[in-house]
């Protein structure tokens, strides 16, 4: 079965992609298998030098994992979707694929710290420079470029404080020095916003995230055109092997089928949990792009459509020991610091996600020791809100 261009979202979350076998079967098969046998070893030929297609090797060649991509493709929007074994396997071969010794970066500082690593310690190793720039300051990455500039990087909303990036002045920017814009998508997930069709050139996922949905697989995705991701992206995850196995391709189809519904509930509880947070006497700030006080609020209006995703940060007190209470005083909540599950998780990012990042490289990203990330799950509001008010010294 291929997917009709007409379908509406909701329709392509659960059907696109999927090609039933001679079983018959209702729901996705897993294949299991390493290989595949041929007819002939003419017909094994074919299909390694291209000239026929057809199964060849797991690593890159799976029936399950090829739905996942063209349904995730679908609703993204994309031409080619390549799976891979972890989010950060799609930003690295999405560097490996598209950048070479002597090229640069521009980067938003206000990203995942593992991202950051991955450009400043490892791709430097191989004569990739990087720049960092404030996510919200269009000025400063069009003064950033350089001659040799080839990709720009950015998570919109941000990891952890929702900043917004605006992709289309972005996108423009890119474009005019020639190169390609990349957009982490994994907190708003293609349910709130489609950066492609605002004029970016690659989408990154973390399907372990929102995709899944209950915290039971590593996976991601990398989505774009034909050309770059479905033959220079791709040619990475074929020869290095960062795949996605199939089992794992299974469950995030599963996740696709209900991510509407859920990242709009996501959404909602996450805006009503902000407002109260708001509205404490023992919080400082609160972060969540869906609240009129977020600077970047009408950008976040505009871009995002039917929600403001499921993820906020707040500050408390003075330092450390003072946002350590309050996450050690939940009982509900997951000291975890996954995010985009049913079930509510709760982190210190500056000792957590962000942190091996240096003292300066927090100061930058805006990541203060007294800061806490909520990723709001399904649960009752009314429950997250008395577990958060138990260490901000309130009973109800």
């Amino acid at each position: 079965m291929t997917f009709d261009d007409e379908w509406a979202f909701a329709t392509r979350a659960v059907r696109a992609g999927q090609q039933r076998t001679n079983e018959g079967e209702q729901g996705e098969p897993i294949f299991t298998t390493s290989s595949y046998v041929f007819g002939s070893a003419a017909e094994a030929a074919a299909r390694f030098s291209g000239e026929a297609p057809g199964n060849i090797y797991s690593r890159f060649t799976n029936p399950t994992v090829r739905t996942f991509e063209q349904r995730l493709a679908a609703l993204e929007g994309g031409e080619a979707c390549v799976a891979t074994a972890s989010g950060m396997a799609a930003i690295l071969a999405t560097c490996l694929g598209l950048l070479k010794a002597g090229d640069h970066i521009v980067s938003s500082r206000s990203i995942f710290g593992t991202t950051s690593v991955l450009f400043t310690n490892f791709m430097a190793k191989f004569g990739v420079g990087t720049t960092f720039v404030p996510l919200a300051d269009t000025t400063a990455w069009a003064a950033a470029m350089q001659p040799n500039t080839r990709l720009m990087f950015l998570e919109t909303p941000s990891n952890p404080l929702g900043e917004i990036g605006d992709i289309a002045a972005l996108a423009e920017i890119a474009h005019a020095h020639g190169a390609l814009l990349a957009v982490d998508n994994v907190y708003a997930t293609p349910v709130l916003q489609r950066p492609l069709a605002m004029g970016a050139d690659i989408v990154i996922h973390s399907a372990t995230k929102y995709i899944d949905g209950q915290g039971r697989a590593l996976g991601g995705a990398v989505i774009g055109d034909a050309e770059r991701v479905g033959k220079d992206v791709f040619g990475v995850v074929r020869t290095a092997g960062p795949s996605m196995a199939a089992f794992n391709a299974w469950v995030f189809l599963k996740g696709l089928e209900t991510l509407n519904l859920r990242m709009r509930a996501h959404s909602a509880a996450a805006l009503d949990l902000a407002q109260w947070l708001e509205a404490q006497p023992g919080v400082k700030r609160v972060y969540y792009p869906g609240l009129a006080s977020h600077p970047q609020h009408a950008l976040a209006t505009r871009q995002l459509q039917g929600g403001f995703g499921g993820v906020l940060s707040f500050e408390v007190g003075e330092g450390r020991e003072d946002a350590w209470e309050v996450i050690d005083s939940t009982r509900l909540m997951s000291i975890t610091a996954n995010l985009g599950d049913t079930k509510t998780t709760i982190t210190h990012p500056a000792t957590t996600t962000h942190g091996r990042l240096t003292a300066e490289q927090k100061l930058a990203a805006g990541i203060g020791e007294n800061l806490i990330r909520v990723s709001v799950g399904l649960e009752d509001v009314a429950d997250l809100k008395a577990d958060l008010a138990r260490g901000l010294g309130k009973d109800s």
